[in-house]
């Protein structure tokens, strides 16, 4: 049996003990470009990459078809077909937004301008305040709805005050001028107007640390407390213009309602012309990808070049997928699955997720931080984790979307409004346990603790993460760990906080969440010293990322594990000169080969939970584990004194 160990990607120059992401995936790296048409390039990428051929094989079929109207195939095919038809989208021009735009900018009151957010934002234009729907935090048998801010073009909150994006600010406001300019609108200072607006809706914008405390994000109110906290917000017509009942907003959850309250003052106090600029420019940006050469060029030459570093678009059929995944991704998923998903690949998934589990459930019994009261919960917890491998086991019902080839930005609106109606179709019914949030066809994975459930889409059970044909240290040390990474969601800093059942819930003693809360500072600690090796002076954000790096911690101890429990504490023959331990930190490592462009990493370091990929790799160094395997010593520069090894599950 081989060992599933890229040996050809290996550097070995690069000793393990001073950087494992580097010894692994060195080779790789000096001799890899990153693709044109790309911010970034790696495992995942190169995995979707092959997903991306298999679609388009798929949507091409479709397109070319004699499919039924109205069927699933017919559907795929004609959006494809309509996004595909480039001759149709330069005739139509700037034609399918042209009274979107007219509306915008002849907006009378802030009422006319709230039923058309609602109205938009049915149709997939972002307004000020995002809706979405999920289950409720301290009670997961029902769904309510949840607010969140929005309102800004840029990347987040940082962008607007820091002066390290200084250059950006001045890029992005000649950027709105330019994409008015090619729709004709002529206004005094109008991208410096919207500038200015989008600044104020930023500055009261919770950062991405706050955000993402669960405690903080749950204030529920009702629809007098919701019209207290913002009166300035005319509910009713956002509701009338989104085509929702009034009862929607009978119980909501502010996420940051701080800013429902800026936003409030912000529409009473800035000039009404000044925020119909401002929502022509946000339905010109979110309609650019469907819209003539001219502006889509536009768009990416800021979104894509600006702030990524992509030098060029990806080609059309690649953008054409995109669009057709995105209004109708199980339908193309299951024509996905049923190609390329072998069935003894979930039977194999079932069996690593079990071991993981245990893994778990072994080691929650031998902390020494957590009292066995606290344990009990843990393990109950645990005990009702949901896994879900593949694809669903019930398809989304697409029947009431209309697609129509001739109309591309008006298929892909009608997909957002399909989506809407079904989120909104959820308030009042019964909690749909069987729904996927990815595709099948998606490389990645999650964990939701609203439902408890870690869930593991086709796209990703496919080599370097998962080898049917490999020894399985690597696929321990790759897709068990990505398996115990979701687990851990469920005990880091936030996914620690919801129960068994999925509730906002505190079941932890005292002290226990006092120990916890100690090694989950240090590891900010640990992480806030780093600096990327491509961009030094800059720093990881430990407490942006903490979650995150919490997951790959417990993931890759926790696969550990699992691998002996699988061996039975045999150690496999070595491979490709390498142990079996080795062969499974090196699978690990494998599962972050990334290179990116810098204007991406910078980005990246700003907003993204997740660390870079170096220190993906290298959290190793906190694993007694990884100093046996590669014997590690002081003086290596993977090397923790031991009491600043931090090690939680």
């Amino acid at each position: 049996m081989r060992s599933g160990i890229s040996v050809q990607d290996m550097d070995r120059e690069v000793r393990p003990q001073d950087d494992l992401f580097g010894y692994v995936n060195g080779g790789w790296v000096a001799r890899t470009q990153i693709p044109a048409d790309r911010a970034l390039h790696g495992t995942f990428r190169i995995l979707a990459d092959d997903a991306e051929q298999h679609l388009r094989a798929i949507v091409e079929e479709a397109a070319a078809s004699d499919a039924a109207s109205g069927t699933p195939t017919r559907k795929v095919g004609d959006l494809y077909a309509a996004f595909m038809d480039e001759a149709r989208v330069r005739e139509l021009g700037l034609d399918p937004v042209r009274g979107d735009l007219d509306r915008a900018l002849a907006v009378g009151d802030t009422s006319d301008l709230l039923r058309q957010l609602g109205h938009l934002q049915r149709r997939g234009v972002q307004g000020a305040v995002e809706l979405y729907v999920m289950t409720d935090k301290r009670d997961s048998t029902r769904y309510l709805p949840y607010l969140e801010q929005s309102g800004i073009g840029l990347p987040d909150e940082s962008y607007y005050r820091e002066d390290s994006f200084a250059g950006i600010r001045q890029e992005y406001t000649a950027h709105i001028g330019r994409m008015l300019a090619l729709a004709g609108i002529e206004a005094d200072d109008a991208p410096e107007r919207i500038m200015a607006l989008e600044t104020r809706l930023a500055s009261s914008h919770w950062d991405r640390v706050r955000s993402r405390d669960a405690v903080a994000t749950y204030t529920l109110l009702d629809r007098n407390a919701l019209a207290e906290l913002a009166p300035g917000i005319d509910w009713t017509a956002w509701l009338e213009g989104i085509e929702a009942q009034a009862s929607v907003l009978q119980e909501v959850v502010a996420r940051q309602p701080d800013f429902l309250t800026a936003l409030s003052e912000a529409l009473e106090s800035v000039p009404v012309g000044d925020w119909g600029l401002w929502l022509a420019w946000r339905i010109l940006s979110s309609s650019a990808p469907y819209l003539s050469d001219d502006v889509a060029d536009e768009s990416f030459a800021f979104y894509g070049r600006t702030l990524t570093g992509a030098p060029e678009q990806k080609e059309r059929w690649k953008r054409g997928i995109d669009t057709v995944e995105s209004a109708l991704g199980e339908a193309v998923g299951q024509l996905y699955v049923e190609r390329h998903f072998p069935p003894e690949a979930k039977e194999r998934m079932t069996t690593l997720v079990a071991n993981l589990v245990e893994a778990y459930r072994r080691n929650i019994e031998q902390l020494d931080w957590m009292s066995a009261e606290t344990k009990v919960r843990a393990q109950d917890k645990l005990s009702r984790f949901i896994p879900k491998i593949g694809y669903p086991d019930q398809w989304r019902d697409y029947s009431t979307l209309q697609v129509d080839p001739e109309d591309l930005l008006g298929s892909v609106r009608a997909g957002a409004a399909f989506e809407t109606d079904r989120e909104l179709g959820k308030l009042g019914g019964p909690v749909d346990r069987l729904e996927w949030h990815m595709t099948p066809q998606t490389v990645n994975a999650y964990y939701n603790p609203g439902m408890n459930e870690i869930v593991f889409p086709a796209g990703i059970l496919q080599p370097p993460f998962f080898d049917l044909e490999a020894e399985d240290s690597v696929n321990y040390g790759a897709i068990g760990a990505v398996i115990g990474h979701e687990i851990g969601h469920g005990f880091d800093d936030q996914g620690s906080r919801y129960d068994g059942l999925g509730n906002l819930s505190d079941w932890w003693t005292e002290q226990d969440r006092e120990r916890f809360d100690a090694l989950t500072r240090a590891l900010v600690s640990q992480y806030d010293a780093f600096e990327p090796r491509d961009l030094p002076g800059r720093h990881v954000n430990g407490a942006l990322t903490v979650g995150e790096n919490i997951g790959d911690l417990g993931g890759v101890t926790i696969a550990y594990q699992a691998w002996l429990i699988a061996n039975e504490d045999k150690e496999p023959d070595v491979l490709d000169g390498l142990t079996g331990a080795q062969r499974l930190f090196a699978g690990w490592a494998t599962c972050w080969r990334t290179k990116a462009r810098e204007e991406e990493a910078v980005r990246r370091l700003s907003v993204d939970p997740h660390s870079p990929p170096e220190f993906r790799a290298n959290v190793v160094r906190n694993l007694e584990e990884f100093y046996d395997a590669f014997d590690v010593k002081e003086g290596d520069d993977l090397w923790l004194d031991p009491e600043a090894r931090v090690r939680i599950w």
